[in-house]
Parts: structure tokens; sequence; C-alpha cells
């Protein structure tokens, strides 16, 4: 009888939202940029925050010694222009950390600013970090707002005028293609090398999948980084123009997913590329310009959920593919293989955790259970025994707030430390204080499935039946969730000790 193979590592595993027969799907459709071939993050968003700040000091900025801060941003942060903010929010909107500028604000400043706020990201106030390729872009507006604070800056301008003007020269930035220019001219220093996705993709086509690449990328940059990921990882002779049934470049998402714009055929002629109107059949082994979802759909004669997506852009690739089209989406977190790891080696401090917070519960109802009885005595109301007296009372509410007290302060560190792990400033991607984060409330509702990286489908297969969990609430009895209304009860029915 044959072994079972190893599974994979925790953090390389497929997480299933919602149940996906992969044997159903017909076509896969892959972006190009931290999805198919993923860079070294802080190399890249360092080069592209120097590029941005250089255009600002040719501008007359008085910025050339600010330097790039890795720690200072993370995927799923959200920019508020209006006061010139870095935030986390939960799942439901809720602001639960803020800075202004690269400062922390304090509770009471927090509070006083955002207790009645609830983030709706169709505001323009708002602008979510939804890919890596935001890190540079927050990190910079984070320390112009210092900036415009102490003003430094040129003015009269505003958080939301200084936004604006990042931005700008962000665009700009990638317009020039001087930083493309420099990665492809040196990819070693870029890109991260990762053999196993070559043959992830082979084993999805030549188990009778369509595969799509489709990119924002322009054909210049995406030819050259796509040869160096992938051609010495295929068998001799093979390219990776001959991996893909269709190859879409400038592709505009999401207005790919949701407009219909025209099609262009990419012509190579000595050397350089131009662009010839299409119509009619996609050509085999011919990359195309622009064109629309619909109608690659309808080249493929196939659509909805027989299409998965796969992309790292929270809205660009997985929302609006899943929105528009009822594409099946898989969400590229590369980020996820750190948050796993440290969540596991948080794992004897969080049952440590979890063990004293079950103690802090049951002090708690029997507190609230002895104000109570004390405020029925003094209203002379609702059923009373004489036995306590109420001086004994008072003085059990006492001896609970002391242990209280002392269970707190053990208790402290050890919830600070679970709100810094990944990253000192803003803890894990996933979570906002004790609940989820605003991003891991997308993740769930928008993509079918997530994971770190593309070539973890190996370890699945392109035959694998993926099963989401089974959903709970706080009142189900599967899995832990949130405080009961009542005390916890013993093996045999009654009520436990305290002790």
């Amino acid at each position: 009888m044959r072994s079972q193979p190893a599974g994979p590592p925790p953090e390389r595993g497929l997480f299933c939202n919602r149940t996906l027969n992969l044997r159903a799907i017909k076509a896969v459709g892959y972006d190009m940029d931290y999805t198919l071939i993923h860079y070294r993050v802080e190399a890249w968003e360092r080069r592209a925050y120097e590029h941005i700040r250089d255009r600002l000091v040719a501008q007359g900025w008085p910025v050339g010694d600010l330097q790039f801060d890795p720690a200072l941003a993370i995927r799923g942060l959200i920019i508020d222009t209006e006061k010139g903010n870095l935030l986390k929010a939960n799942r439901f909107g809720f602001v639960k950390k803020a800075l202004h500028g690269t400062r922390t604000l304090d509770f009471i400043t927090q509070r006083d600013e955002y207790s009645h706020v609830v983030i709706d990201l169709h505001e323009r106030r708002w602008v979510f970090l939804n890919t890596l390729f935001s890190l540079s872009e927050a990190c910079l507006y984070a320390q112009l707002v210092d900036r415009l604070d102490a003003g430094q800056l040129p003015g009269p301008m505003g958080y939301a005028d200084l936004y604006e003007h990042v931005r700008k020269n962000l665009d700009a930035t990638h317009m020039q293609g001087r930083l493309k220019a420099e990665i492809i001219a040196d990819p070693e220093r870029y890109v991260i090398d990762d053999p196993e996705t070559p043959l992830a993709l082979l084993d999805q086509r030549n188990a009778g999948k369509k595969l799509l690449l489709i990119t924002n990328s322009e054909w210049a940059y995406t030819e050259p980084m796509m040869h160096f990921a992938f051609d010495k990882h295929l068998p001799a002779g093979m390219t990776w123009r001959q991996l893909f049934d269709v190859v879409i470049v400038s592709a505009r998402k999401p207005e790919f997913f949701t407009t219909r714009s025209a099609l262009f055929e990419v012509v190579e002629t000595n050397g350089e590329a131009l662009l010839r109107p299409h119509s009619g059949p996609f050509k085999e082994g011919k990359p195309y310009f622009g064109g629309s979802a619909v109608e690659l759909e309808r080249h493929l004669g196939i659509s909805g959920d027989e299409v998965l997506y796969v992309g790292d852009h929270m809205f660009g690739d997985v929302h609006v593919s899943k929105s528009a089209l009822r594409w099946r989406t898989a969400l590229i977190l590369r980020e996820l293989e750190d948050e796993v790891r440290a969540i596991a080696s948080f794992r004897p401090t969080e049952a440590r955790l979890a063990e004293r917070m079950v103690l802090k519960e049951r002090l708690e109802w029997d507190s609230c259970q002895l104000r109570l009885e004390l405020q029925r005595r003094r209203g002379d109301y609702g059923p009373r025994t004489d036995s306590p007296t109420e001086q004994e009372l008072v003085a059990k509410l006492g001896t609970l707030r002391e242990e209280l007290e002392a269970l707190d302060a053990e208790l402290g560190p050890m919830a600070r430390a679970a709100t810094e792990l990944s990253n000192p400033i803003w803890g894990l991607l996933t979570r906002a204080g004790n609940d989820k984060s605003h991003l891991a409330r997308q993740v769930e509702r928008y993509a079918d499935i997530y994971t770190s990286r593309v070539s973890n489908f190996l370890f699945a297969t392109p035959f694998v039946y993926l099963r989401s969990p089974r959903g709970s609430l706080p009142h189900d009895p599967s899995l832990p969730g949130g405080t009961p209304v009542f005390p916890a009860t013993d093996s045999g029915g009654g009520m436990a000790d305290a002790e």
C-alpha cells in the first residue's frame, strides 16, 4: 500500500472560504505581478519610493532625506485622506488603530475622531491598500503628513491635496517606465525565483485546463519578466508563451471585467511591439492588448463558475471578477506565510492567554452578580436573602476587584504581544484587535480560496475538491466564539467552580 505523501507546511496551504471543485474549472486565469511573479517586496517598494521622492525633490520639495520604512504600512490599511491618517479597521468598518502621519494616535484622540465613523470604501475619502504595490505610496504619504503639519511643504495644501500629489507622482513614475526598466535590467535583484510555479501550471494545462495570462503590465515588461521567471524551469524547447492559451497585456483591470474595449494584437517586428486592431477568434500563440472579459468568455466558450481567476489585488482582481462575472476567485497573499508562522510561534502564549481569559470572564461574572444583588438590596426590590450581609457583599466585591486587577496586569503583556505579531505597529494582516480585519472580511466575502503563492496548487493537484469549513456564529458549539451569557458548566451539567 502506498504511503500518503507529506502535506505542505501549514503556511503554504490552500484556504477555502467557498467549496471549490477544481475538476469543474475549465480555465484558470492569472495576474502576473505578485501572482505568477513574486518580487522582493522591500527592494521593489524601496525603489518605487525613491523614484517618487526624487520626483518631489526635483519639484522643490525638501524631502530628500526621507527614507523608506518597510514596517510603516501593510496591505489592508486604509488612508483617511481627509485627516492624513493611516487606519486599521475591523470587519464592521470601525477603526481599531490609527496613525496620524507616522505618530500613533492615543486612545482618547482616536475615540474622538472615529467613534462615530463607519468606514465605507465607496466614499472618496478612504483609500484602501489593496496590494503590496501600495506600501511605498502609503509610507511616503504618512511621512509627508508629518512635514505638512510642520509647515515644511509648499502650500496651501490639505491632506487630500497631499495624497493626490503623491498619487500623481506615483502614476508618473510608472508611466515613465524607469523603475520597470531597472527591474528588467537586473531581475535577480528584485524577483524571487520559484521553480515550482511553472510546474503547477504544467500540471493544470496537462489536466485539460486552459491557461490565461491577464495582466495590466505592458508587453515590453511582461515578455522579459515571464521569460526570466518561467523559461528556465520549463521542459527543453518550451517557452512560457506555449504554456498559455491566451495572453492579454495592458488589460486595464478592473475595467477589463466590467466594460468592453477594443482588442489589439501585439505584433513583434524588428524587436519592436506594434499594435494591430483585431477582430474574430484569438490566434494561438499571439499576445493581445486590451479587450474585455466578455470577449474572452465568448472566445473560450465558457463563462461564470467555469473560470477561476487568480490575482493579488483585492479589488481589481478578486472583488470585480467575482461581482461582475461570477468567476471563481483565488487571492494571493504572500504575507500569509509570515502570518501563519507568527501565529504558530505564539500558540503557547495564546493558550496561556485563553486560559487566563476564562478565569477573567468567571471573575467578571461573579462581580456582576454581586453588584446586581447589592443594587437590588439598596433599591429594595427583587428576590433577596439576609445572608450575606451588605458589608460582606461589598468586601467580596473588593476582593474580586483586586483579583481582576492582578489578572489584568498578567494579561496585559500577553495581549500586547498578540497585537504586535508580524508587524510591531499593525500586528497581523487578518486581525484588528480581537476581531477580523477589514481585509479579512473582504477575503472572506470575495475570495473563494486564498493562499500565499501559485505554486501551492502543486500540493493540491488539479483534481482537488476543496471544501470550506462549516460556518459558525458565537452560539455554535463547534467553535469558541465570544463570551457566553452564562457561566461555564462542569461535565456533570452543574455550575463549574470559579477556582
